[in-house]
């Protein structure tokens, strides 16, 4: 099953984290599928290739609850509503 995920870089104490598609069997900093966009905590800032996380999702990847939080904030599901109403 694929799943779309946090991955963790950047310093101690100044973490940030890329958006990935992986596989759930692999390590959280193993190497993805896809980088699907950037988010830090710190500043609060995303940046998300929406065209392909909708891809992902129209194919049965499943969010962790995390994901879920950004993307719900980032209108993304309504994208994916959209598409699959059309």
């Amino acid at each position: 099953m694929i799943k779309l995920r946090l991955k963790r870089f950047g310093r101690k104490r100044q973490v940030s984290f890329r958006l990935v598609a992986t596989h759930n069997s692999k390590r959280r900093d193993g190497r993805p599928l896809a980088e699907l966009g950037y988010y830090n905590p710190r500043t609060d800032e995303t940046r998300l290739d929406v065209p392909a996380i909708v891809s992902y999702l129209q194919k049965g990847a499943k969010p962790t609850e995390t994901v879920h939080r950004i993307l719900t904030k980032a209108n993304v599901f309504e994208q994916v509503n959209a598409e699959n109403n059309s």
